[in-house]
Order: C-alpha cells, then sequence, then structure tokens
C-alpha cells in the first residue's frame, strides 16, 4: 500500500506452550479438551491459600526458542503479578514476567526481537450471541504463555506476516507449540503507527487476529484508516482495536493500558531464578537444537533443490519428514534427490489432491513408504520405466499399497530394451502414418512428437521416449 507516510510495525505473539501440565499447577494442559472446566484444580481457578508451582519444562521451552534466534538468556529471572480485572483472569492478576524476562535480543527473519517472557493464560470468555450472555471456561486458565514481543522495525504487512509465518515454523520444529492458529494456540496483536518524520507516530494496537492474513489485512486497514485520519488533520488515539473478519475492518475496544496501569511487582509467592545453577544456559541448549527451518531450507537449496520446493518441505512437516526419508535411502547422488523431488513436490502432492486429501492435512500416512518411493525413482533413473509409467505405478502403490516393481511387473510398465522390438514398432508407426511423416521431413517438428507418441501408445509406455526419437531420426534419414 502506497502511503506518504513512514509505516512503523510492531508484533506482540502469544503461543500455548506444548507440557503436560499448566504453568503453576499440576491439572492437565490440553488444547483439544472440548468439556468446559475439566481441566482445573484450586490453583488455576486461584482458591485462596492456593500456592503456585513453576513448570520447568514450560521455561525450557522458551529458553530453548531463545537459543534459537541467538538471543541473551536471562541468569537471573523473576515472576510478577500483571494486575488487572476481568471475567478471565480468575486471580484478579496474571502471573507474568516485566523487569526480568528469561529472554532479551534475538533476531527471526531479519526483524530484531525486543524479549521473550512467560506467563500463564487467562480464562476463555463464551459469548452468546442470542441472549447476550459469558460464561467462563477454565481449562485455559493457567497454560503456559510464551509471549515473543518485536521491535517495532517491521514496515509492511507482507513483513509482518512472513515474520509470523516463520516464528510458527520455529515453534514446531523445536516442539514448544503447535501454534495452530484456528485452536487459538498462537495469538497476534500488531501495533501500528505511522509518522512523516522519525518520530514514531501514535501507536494502535489490534487484537483479535486468528490468521496470518487477517493480520495482513487488520495492518493493511489501519494504515489506511490512519492515513485518512491525519490528511484530514485529524489525532490518531492511542487505543486497543479489534478485528472483524467479516466486515474486514478494525473497531475501537478501549483505550490502550501503559505498563503503570497493571501495577507490576514480583509475586512474593514464587522464588527467583537462578538459571545458570538449575543448568539452563546457553550452551546446555545449543547441543540439544534440531536442524531449524532455515538451516533445512538453505540446505535443501545447496542440494539443488529449487525454492519453492525447498520451502514445501520445510513448511509442510510431513511431506519434510518424508523426503527426508527418501534422502537417507537414495544417499548423497544430488541428480536423483532432485529427481525424487520433482515426483513428491508434483506427482505425489497431485495424487493426494485428486483424492480429496489435502496434503496439508496429512500427519503420519502419505500414502507409500520411503522404500516403495525410491524404487520407483530408481527405475527411472536406470530407465527400467518411463516417466508416464512412473506416474501410473505410484498411483497404484498409493491405492492399493503393492510393491512398485510387481505392479510394473503385472502392468507389463518395464520398458522395453530390446532394440528390434523398438524398431519394429516405430517402422509399423512410419508406415501408418505417411502424411505425419512427409510433415516432418518438411520441417514441422511437432509431427515428430506425434510419431513418439504412437510409438510409445503401441508399446504401452515401456520404452524410453528419447530412444524412439532418436530412432525415428535416424530411420527417415536413409
Amino acid at each position: 500500500m502506497e502511503t506518504k507516510y513512514e509505516v512503523t510495525i510492531g508484533l506482540e505473539v502469544h503461543a500455548e506452550l506444548k507440557t503436560k501440565t499448566k504453568m503453576f499447577c499440576d491439572s492437565i494442559n490440553d488444547a483439544d479438551e472440548v468439556n468446559p472446566n475439566v481441566n482445573v484444580c484450586p490453583v488455576c481457578v486461584a482458591h485462596p491459600g492456593t500456592l503456585p508451582v513453576i513448570n520447568k519444562e514450560a521455561v525450557r521451552h522458551v529458553l530453548r526458542v531463545g537459543t534459537a534466534l541467538g538471543a541473551r538468556l536471562a541468569d537471573y529471572t523473576e515472576f510478577d503479578r500483571k494486575n488487572y480485572f476481568y471475567p478471565d483472569l480468575p486471580k484478579g492478576y496474571q502471573l507474568s514476567q516485566y523487569e526480568y524476562p528469561l529472554v532479551s535480543g534475538g533476531v527471526l527473519n531479519g526483524i530484531a526481537i525486543t524479549r521473550i517472557h512467560l506467563e500463564e493464560d487467562t480464562a476463555s470468555s463464551i459469548h452468546s450471541d442470542s441472549d447476550g450472555s459469558t460464561l467462563i471456561d477454565y481449562n485455559r486458565a493457567g497454560v503456559p504463555l510464551m509471549e515473543l514481543v518485536t521491535e517495532p522495525v517491521i514496515h509492511s504487512a507482507e513483513e509482518a506476516g512472513n515474520f509470523g509465518r516463520e516464528l510458527q515454523l520455529l515453534l514446531r520444529y523445536l516442539g514448544a507449540s503447535d501454534a495452530d492458529m484456528e485452536k487459538g494456540h498462537m495469538r497476534l496483536e500488531a501495533n501500528i503507527s505511522i509518522s512523516q518524520t522519525e518520530t514514531l507516530g501514535t501507536k494502535v494496537e489490534v487484537k483479535n487476529i486468528n490468521s496470518f492474513r487477517a493480520m495482513e489485512r487488520a495492518v493493511e486497514y489501519e494504515i489506511k484508516r490512519q492515513t485518512e485520519l491525519l490528511n484530514k488533520g485529524e489525532k490518531v488515539t492511542q487505543e486497543t482495536r479489534g478485528w472483524d473478519e467479516n466486515k474486514q475492518v478494525t473497531f475501537a475496544q478501549r483505550i490502550k493500558e501503559g505498563s503503570a496501569d497493571y501495577r507490576y511487582f514480583p509475586d512474593p509467592d514464587l522464588p527467583a531464578l537462578k538459571l545458570s545453577e538449575l543448568g539452563l544456559t546457553t550452551d546446555s541448549f545449543k547441543n540439544e537444537l534440531p536442524e531449524l527451518p532455515w538451516e533445512r531450507r538453505a540446505r535443501y537449496q545447496e542440494l539443488g533443490l529449487n525454492a519453492q520446493d525447498a520451502d514445501l518441505y520445510v513448511k509442510n512437516l510431513s511431506l519434510g519428514e518424508f523426503f527426508e526419508s527418501v534422502l537417507k535411502e537414495l544417499g548423497d547422488d544430488r541428480e536423483i534427490a532432485r529427481l525424487a523431488s520433482n515426483y513428491i513436490a508434483n506427482d505425489l502432492v497431485n495424487i493426494i489432491r485428486d483424492s480429496n486429501k489435502l496434503y496439508t492435512e496429512i500427519k503420519d500416512n502419505i500414502g507409500i513408504s520411503a522404500i516403495n518411493f525410491v524404487k520407483i525413482i530408481q527405475f527411472v533413473k536406470s530407465k527400467k520405466i518411463s516417466s508416464r509409467s512412473a506416474k501410473e505405478i505410484l498411483a497404484e502403490s498409493i491405492s492399493s499399497g503393492q510393491d512398485p516393481e510387481k505392479i510394473a511387473k503385472n502392468k507389463n510398465l518395464f520398458q522395453e530394451t530390446s532394440i528390434s522390438a523398438i524398431r519394429d514398432t516405430v517402422n509399423r508407426i512410419i508406415q501408418e502414418n505417411e502424411s505425419v511423416v512427409s510433415e516432418y521431413v518438411r520441417g514441422k517438428e511437432s509431427a515428430l512428437e506425434y510419431l513418439v507418441g504412437q510409438a510409445m501408445k503401441l508399446l504401452r509406455g515401456a520404452a524410453d521416449a528419447q530412444s524412439i526419437r532418436d530412432l525415428i531420426r535416424e530411420t527417415l534419414k536413409k
């Protein structure tokens, strides 16, 4: 969106962490629980006299994220009470971190990060459109919540969306969070301001964003709204706004609070942590990090994959894991690895789509084992089967689960290697298509491809197209 104003965006990202229990109690952390108020206990619903206990695994998750981002891990940290009153906050305050976050600094996708801290999630408010009532589900209350805050260095909706998508990938690679935005595992807030000078403009925070595309649209709308206000000589109000997906507009919710409004102070029921004494240091985490999304993307491109296929395997974990299994079977042959990638990214994905299974939904079963898939690729590489036959065998193997070699034998798909048999077929095609042969002799190159197609049809694809092409040329030169 073109504007004469400088756009500045900062993001706040909340991600529910994958732990067995909640942040400060032993209630089950189950994001998929559909029955309300099942996973609750006196601690997470704030009964008087209860005491919280810190979940070490949640702390580890945040520190691993910080290590992956090249950030500074705190040695000293503590939890604070963030005071505000809302029905979904049972204690009247939220246990969070203010002055001493677990992680400071770091970079992702070229975007500088201010801090990452740990807190507890709130309960869920369920609003009824029929009678206007609101019910509270405390299953989510106390779930470990990671909050990441970027520096205000993002300048477009697209840049903001790309950052969010890469962070989602990182959380999934680390096993820190499923980061499913549709289920509320990951929630975004965008702080947007525009200005004609180097001084930042008035910041507006947009909440209730449930997808990356919605965030991009919300940011674009807010830039337009603020631009129109300033062009009319009006002021932008510092406030919190929501995003209405149906109307595709932001709407005012409340005046934006400042940190002083929350009256932060250290929680007296939780001990301060000296992380080095617990063995939670940068060095301890560096050795246990998996290959990170940007590292895997670079490795695939070094292998010779095009950027689109490399990105597909990085973003789709199921297809990525399948490709990794295929690579283990194939070894270090770059040429055959690229061949395998072409069949996965194009033919395999299309077969799955045609069977009405979106490949983004595949979790464990691609439909064919890596070993059987590799057999097909090796048949193609050694020219035992044609490309057309490979697609047919792949589809049949996915459908029936049969061994590719058995399918090829049963359907006579192994290529004819006998020169005499191919020559006989070529001679027959030439004799039966005199007019097409004449067109080719007069220089019509497409006529040759027609003859090749007819020969492949007679041989049922069980021959190498290039060999047929060469033999036709050779025969017609005589």
